[in-house]
């Protein structure tokens, strides 16, 4: 999860993408060009970087908990990107038959985890003999667990288990839902009605007016599509806990051999770990996945302006030598519909009225 400058402190991006590591690990879990008839989702328009170019950054971005500005006047689960505000993605999730507790949707994170606030809402103790590894985009942290006893969203219901004690720096969600219980299961989003479910698929196809794009799982349940960036193929993590689009070092070298120098402020991103590493802030080309829909086209997205760094989190899935991208919120918070069906491996999308 990422949080875009204008709602962070101090200029620093706050990000997420959880995983999870302990004595038994938790393992976390191209691109075509774009043809001519292109749907675009186009966030508001921003003037290009006028900084000098930023050298390879050195610092680290972290887990998956995205830092949400929450409002009192805000929908209660699902809020689109809107040109002040970036969107966000919360689950009604209950814990030992409580709640239901608000946890970031991270489609990024390969485990859930709450807030030390909700551990002791439930009486829970933190158990600090039993720690596991939290490793996000830009760092790593040894944190405790608690056990609970029912863990339950949509029609999804798991028994006893250990969670991880994340960070409480969500600005008001209270944990991470993670991809761990999403196997075979359909997620349907609908940021126009403030609207998520969570239920197993039953193979559906796509309804009328949305686009579909296949995808590939990779190190567990991470969401990837094949992209293209400027004309440049790009893995495209699909990210909902992520708040701004992130990409690595490869992705700029890349666009920069086919370019001018690509030039973009410095910034900072901030992980759930609280580790911070350097990133560009730089205007990038529109991000082109190929979709199936009547015309054939393929699928423009666009984004404030893309965070580049060397990453940690690019490190650990081993995707420091070919062009990669997390597609964040600021990205995704402009469909009008969003559907990830895990049994079938398809994004149905249905794109915002733009009219």
């Amino acid at each position: 999860m990422y949080t875009h400058p204008a709602q962070a402190v101090a200029g620093v991006i706050t990000a997420g993408t959880l995983l999870l590591a302990a004595q038994s690990v938790f393992a976390i879990g191209s691109a075509s060009a774009a043809t001519p008839a292109a749907t675009v989702i186009a966030p508001p328009a921003s003037a290009p970087a006028t900084d000098p170019a930023i050298p390879a950054p050195a610092l680290q971005q972290a887990e998956e908990l995205t830092e949400i500005v929450v409002h009192s006047t805000e929908p209660r689960f699902v809020l689109p990107t809107r040109r002040d505000q970036i969107g966000r993605i919360w689950a009604p999730v209950y814990i030992n038959g409580q709640g239901p507790f608000r946890l970031v949707l991270d489609s990024g994170a390969n485990h859930s985890g709450i807030t030390a606030q909700v551990a002791q809402t439930l009486g829970l103790p933190l158990d600090s003999t039993q720690q596991v590894m939290l490793r996000g985009v830009t760092g790593s942290a040894a944190v405790p667990t608690v056990r609970v006893e029912s863990f339950s969203v949509g029609d999804l219901q798991e028994g006893a288990e250990r969670l991880p004690i994340v960070i409480d720096a969500l600005g008001g969600a209270e944990g991470i839902l993670g991809t761990d219980r999403m196997q075979n299961r359909r997620i349907s989003i609908d940021f126009r009605h403030d609207r998520i479910s969570i239920a197993r698929s039953k193979g559906e196809h796509a309804e009328a007016g949305y686009r579909v794009i296949p995808f590939e799982t990779m190190r567990g349940n991470l969401l990837v599509v094949d992209a293209s960036v400027g004309g440049v193929r790009t893995k495209a993590i699909i990210d909902t806990g992520g708040q701004v689009t992130i990409a690595n070092l490869a992705l700029r070298a890349a666009l920069e051999h086919r370019r001018a120098q690509l030039r973009g402020t410095v910034t900072q991103i901030e992980g759930v770990t609280t580790d911070i590493q350097a990133a560009a802030e730089i205007s990038t080309p529109p991000l082109h996945i190929g979709g199936v829909d009547a015309d054939g086209g393929s699928i423009e997205i666009r984004y404030r302006n893309v965070s580049y760094g060397d990453m940690k989190i690019f490190e650990h899935w081993r995707l420091t030598d070919e062009p990669a991208m997390l597609v964040g919120m600021d990205a995704l918070g402009w469909l009008d519909t969003l559907v990830i069906d895990y049994r079938r491996h398809e994004l149905q999308i249905r794109m915002r009225d733009t009219g």
